[in-house]
């Protein structure tokens, strides 16, 4: 297929490169890359070149998961901490909450922190145990459940990362060497491995992280401890595979991973989505779905990584796009846009969201202190093409442009801001939105 990127669109969005891999009834059809692994090099992007998969890593957790379910070790609907021995999920307050299996692969246990930043090359990183308990040289605050599990999806990485301490504990394999046994190895999935941080031997294939003015990543990229949520390194070849292993067990088919029954639990809405996202509207077992499961996918966002999974559960159409930049989830939408309408994908958004770059006079219009409610205050700055927000007594948040007057927070922070027409601001967080009031 012609043009499904170009360098016109790598340029517009500050992205130094990508590459991409789409299937059709059920097999590849095509691949591809363009532009470079780090910007001002020469060094191409290729097929092989190896990005973060970012969030795309919990569907492989989940599946790796549902692999033990069928082997009767563990149970979707038992309580976690029946399994788990080096943590366990702690009571709230003397509330002591039942969480399961279904619940962490659902996004509905209701679980706290939502993602992670990633730590700088060479910082020290902290052991699963560490990251839930939220101490240190973790840089997130610890797992906790703070909503009736079961009731309401929302979005937890700390939940993830519970999923895989859970794994390591039942079989006493490292959650990497896991992975690789009950997913990638049947799979084929050769350019696939959970390796934080990443082994000298695999970087020079690796594509730098880059920032959303395309300047490279300082380390060239994060780490990621929390293997099971974010630590995934692959490539687009090798997440179009793992989407047809999901398809081939959903159909029951000879040599399929998983049983007919859990590939169909995995691709049957659990819960709904409150607000849709990209018209998925519901979350099966690690995937988000669309059209009651026709269509599943996952979506991932890393510090100067970008990617996005799409397949069809019955026509075994699909595809995979991986980015080497914060600007990266752009051309993911461009791309995906374009092989939608190119390969007939029923039901795929063909209206793409077109960012809208603030520029100096908006950002200085939108410079002063506001007032979010009561006693909470925060100051806006213009700041490298976004948005520098201070809320009192915080360090500084970055948000950068996702579309037409709105802006999103990054490392893992679960905010966004919005210009009102009036040239007002509304602060929107877990679903909630709150008008402000300018005060200078």
């Amino acid at each position: 297929m012609a043009d499904v990127l170009t360098g016109e669109d790598l340029e517009q969005f500050k992205v130094p490169g990508a590459s991409w891999a789409l299937i059709d009834d059920g097999v590849f059809a095509e691949q591809g890359s363009l532009g470079v692994a780090e910007a001002g090099g020469t060094t191409p992007i290729t097929t092989g070149t190896l990005f973060q998969a970012c969030s795309i890593s919990k569907p492989v957790a989940v599946f790796a998961m549902l692999r033990l379910v069928d082997r009767g070790l563990l149970d979707l609907d038992d309580d976690v901490n029946r399994w788990l021995t080096s943590w366990q999920i702690p009571p709230t307050g003397e509330w002591r909450p039942v969480v399961t299996l279904r619940q962490l692969a659902s996004h509905t246990a209701g679980l706290t922190v939502p993602g992670f930043p990633g730590y700088k090359r060479g910082a020290e990183l902290p052991t699963p145990v560490e990251i839930l308990n939220g101490v240190n040289p973790t840089n997130t605050f610890g797992v906790r459940v703070d909503l009736v599990p079961g009731t309401l999806f929302r979005y937890s990485g700390g939940g993830t990362v519970v999923l895989q301490q859970l794994l390591e504990d039942v079989t006493g394999t490292p959650f990497r060497q896991l992975a690789r046994e009950l997913v990638f190895e049947p799979l084929g999935m050769s350019d696939s491995d959970f390796a934080q941080p990443l082994p000298p031997e695999l970087q020079d294939r690796a594509a730098t992280a880059h920032d959303e003015l395309g300047r490279p990543v300082e380390g060239r990229w994060h780490s990621y401890p929390e293997l099971a949520a974010a630590g995934l390194w692959t490539t687009p070849t090798d997440l179009v595979a793992f989407a047809l292993g999901i398809k081939s067990a959903y159909v029951g088919a000879a040599g399929a991973l998983v049983s007919q029954e859990l590939a169909r639990e995995m691709l049957t809405p659990q819960i709904p989505m409150v607000d849709p996202y990209d018209g998925m509207d519901a979350l099966g077992l690690g995937v988000f779905l669309a059209d009651g499961g026709a269509r599943f996918g996952h979506g991932g966002s890393n510090k100067g990584f970008k990617c996005h999974l799409v397949a069809y559960r019955d026509t075994g159409q699909g595809a995979a796009v991986m980015t080497n930049g914060d600007g990266g989830t752009h051309v993911v939408e461009k791309v995906l846009t374009r092989m939608a309408a190119s390969y007939g994908w029923q039901g795929y958004p063909r209206e793409l969201i077109e960012r809208a770059d603030a520029d100096e006079t908006a950002l200085k219009r939108l410079t002063g202190r506001y007032q979010l409610r009561e006693n909470v205050y925060f100051e806006v700055a213009g700041a490298d093409g976004g948005l520098e927000v201070v809320f009192d007594r915080q360090p500084a948040l970055r948000f950068g442009p996702r579309g037409k007057g709105r802006f999103g927070a990054r490392w893992g922070v679960d905010a966004e801001l919005r210009l009102t027409g009036d040239g007002g601001l509304v602060f929107v967080q877990d679903g909630v939105e709150v008008e402000c009031s300018r005060l200078a």
